[in-house]
């Protein structure tokens, strides 16, 4: 019953979603065909339920052929591949509203653990994949709510790629784990209201007043998340 009143809801609002932010998707779809690399959508693979690869729609925010050039999937703060409209988009989180589509056709729902491309998912503990793998992929989720300043928290380490592949992920792992582990109607619709207000706010220390029982940070990540 909880998947199909999450499958539901996700149709649903993603389906106003669109039409609601029409007037604003518009003007970024101009903007973008006319600035930077006149790219307006970009199409990534990335590791859906079952293992099954997924199209993920983004708006364009970075050079052509990014993925091949600098820190390759991984993005950093200020990252040289950004476009300058691409700053904007990514920043208010604009560049992912295009993946209503995907939720809207069912590659996705409104929440579960980001989709990542296969280099990052394979930073995961072994646990961690199984579970991630069990559902599907989400616009939002408590991962991608506890790390939403994941970019600024790498900028400036001597190796970006180890801090993300042994601080950020195993911890991002545990957190993935708990929502499938606590996947229900109740948790769909706090982390929906809880992603709104750290976009707002950006302090997501205030995510464990409202989820129990979630995996505390370990002493490397304390001082960026509480």
């Amino acid at each position: 019953m909880t998947l199909f009143l999450q499958r539901f809801f996700d149709i649903v609002f993603s389906g106003i979603a669109l039409i609601i932010l029409a007037p604003l998707l518009i003007p970024v779809i101009i903007i973008l065909k006319f600035t930077g690399e006149g790219e307006i959508f970009f199409f990534q693979e990335r590791v859906g339920k079952n293992n099954i690869p997924i199209k993920l729609f983004k708006f364009a925010t970075m050079q052509k052929n990014s993925e091949n050039i600098g820190t390759g999937t991984v993005t950093l703060k200020n990252d040289d591949r950004i476009l300058p409209f691409g700053h904007f988009l990514r920043k208010t989180k604009i560049n992912e509203l295009p993946q209503l589509i995907n939720i809207f056709i069912g590659d996705m729902s409104i929440i579960g653990p980001r989709p990542q491309t296969y280099r990052c998912f394979e930073a995961f503990p072994e646990k961690s994949k199984i579970a991630i793998l069990s559902v599907k992929p989400g616009l939002s989720g408590i991962g991608s709510i506890v790390f939403r300043d994941e970019e600024e928290m790498m900028h400036g380490h001597n190796d970006p790629d180890k801090f993300y592949d042994e601080i950020i992920m195993p911890y991002k792992g545990e957190l993935e784990e708990w929502f499938v582990a606590n996947q229900n109607i109740y948790n769909y619709f706090l982390l929906i209201i809880l992603t709104i207000i750290v976009i707002f706010s950006s302090k997501v220390s205030i995510v464990w007043q409202f989820v129990k029982k979630l995996p505390k940070p370990k002493d490397d990540l304390v001082g960026y998340l509480l």
